[in-house]
């Protein structure tokens, strides 16, 4: 009997030292993405922009602004000039690490048929708890982008890779 008590204190004291793996539930995410396309010819070269969102954890963005910075063909500019929508899923580790995965689609209205598509994986720091949520700082997103359609000029399409900073445009790839 003795010994059966002690085999279980040894196993309880084993499981004590096992460290917190758990995630912090809660980041978020709110303000001015600037966006860098790179990649693609003619009018397709011309597509970085500024995206105004918010978001926490998982789920739609929540997009109550976009611009694209240079004028082109392939995109009208103004308010409600293009349809924007998009995706986040990420998560937090007790270090505040922040990984994940984020999409952007935008549509043309005028001239309609282009569709610019973004998908890459998100990185940046939280200053959440596991009891706490936290705002996400020096988000950085790096992924692919496509643009089909060719609407309003034949170089609207193309391909590449594009760098999404949170904030500012001065971030570089982790």
């Amino acid at each position: 009997m003795l010994g059966m008590l002690v085999a279980l204190g040894i196993a309880l004291c084993a499981c004590s030292n096992t460290p917190n793996t758990s995630t912090i539930n809660n980041t978020t995410t709110t303000g001015n993405w600037e966006a860098r396309l790179i990649g693609g010819t003619e009018q397709a070269s011309l597509l970085d922009f500024v995206v105004t969102f918010s978001v926490t954890n998982n789920g739609p963005l929540d997009i109550t602004g976009f611009g694209f910075i240079n004028s082109q063909a392939c995109f009208a500019t103004g308010l409600n000039a293009n349809n924007e929508n998009g995706s986040a899923s990420f998560t937090t580790d007790n270090s505040g690490n922040v990984t994940g995965t984020l999409s952007l689609n935008v549509t043309s209205i005028n001239p309609a048929g282009n569709s610019l598509s973004l998908s890459g994986n998100l990185t940046g720091t939280s200053n959440g708890t596991t009891t706490t949520t936290g705002t996400l700082s020096n988000g950085v997103v790096v992924g692919n982008w496509t643009l089909s359609g060719g609407a309003g000029d034949p170089s609207c399409a193309g391909s590449g890779s594009f760098l999404l900073c949170q904030g500012n445009s001065t971030c570089t790839a982790p």
